[in-house]
């Protein structure tokens, strides 16, 4: 459910540059999928580098992974095709680029880059090679998550003190605040018309949402106080990693609880990133 064409679009994006600095702590990303033979649950990528952001589509895995530099380490996007069982890098470029999120407005994906200037801003890679990548605010940084809404909006998560949600629309209007001291996972659900993020408030951790239609932020439910990071399985219903097991929360029934995965066989340190997209999960084990 995790594509343009879908009701739920979520979005994990990087929130410093600091990786791009040093060496970053290593991550692996693991598939698990309902099928005939049961739950299924394989690695994806290797454990000897970072690999993390993971965006799960019907044909595919976009994902960030590390690579080594004369200059340092860096980071690329990359692609895992399962039809063909293959993974390709889809930037390929002397910068760090971080966060895949499908872009709606053209053929591509846009990304976080992190420039030669050391900026943090958002661009656009065409799936189209004949055609060069392009920024898309030069206003706008330093930039760390973004999601795309309905229409031309989009919602950004900029870095500060403390860090802010800031709203805004593809012609570069200046953007608007919402919400401060936020966590790093934005997304948009289309059927509800509204944006959902975690932020903290008086020492509680809330999930929340904002609509542009209403111009006004709604808390749900108060989530432990370590979770960042959770994906949409529909539109009423959101999953969340503690260590390494994964609960789930309905909007109807927001103080209950439920178990729904638990991957200690899997990862036996942290699940720090989820996507979730037609019935497959894909998730970030890092030490």
């Amino acid at each position: 459910m995790i594509n343009k064409v879908l009701k739920v679009l979520s979005i994990s994006c990087f929130i410093t540059a600091l990786g791009a600095q040093a060496s970053m702590p290593k991550s692996q990303i693991w598939l698990a999928k309902d099928s005939t033979e049961g739950f299924v649950v394989k690695p994806v990528t290797g454990s000897d580098a970072y690999h993390n952001q993971p965006l799960l589509t019907q044909q595919g895995l976009f994902y960030t992974k590390e690579l080594k530099s004369d200059s340092g380490p860096q980071t690329d996007l990359f692609f895992y095709n399962f039809a063909k069982d293959e993974h390709s890098n889809i930037t390929n470029t002397p910068v760090s680029e971080y966060s895949p999120t499908i872009y709606p407005h053209d053929d591509g994906v846009s990304a976080i880059v992190v420039e030669p200037s050391g900026k943090q801003k958002l661009w656009f890679y065409p799936n189209d090679k004949n055609v060069s990548p392009s920024r898309i605010f030069d206003h706008i940084e330093p930039v760390g998550y973004h999601v795309w809404g309905k229409n031309k909006d989009v919602m950004m998560f900029i870095l500060g003190t403390p860090h802010t949600l800031q709203f805004t629309d593809i012609n570069g209007h200046l953007p608007k605040l919402v919400a401060k001291d936020i966590g790093r996972s934005l997304a948009y659900n289309r059927t509800a018309d509204v944006y959902s993020f975690t932020y903290t408030e008086n020492n509680t951790h809330w999930f929340a949402t904002y609509s542009e239609q209403l111009k006004s932020v709604k808390k749900h439910f108060a989530l432990p106080s370590k979770v960042r990071d959770y994906t949409w399985l529909d539109d009423n219903t959101i999953a969340y990693a503690v260590g390494n097991r994964i609960f789930k929360r309905n909007f109807a029934m927001p103080k209950k609880v439920v178990l729904w995965k638990d991957l200690q066989d899997y990862c036996s340190a942290n699940i720090t990133r989820l996507s979730y997209n037609h019935k497959a999960l894909a998730f970030v084990c890092s030490e």
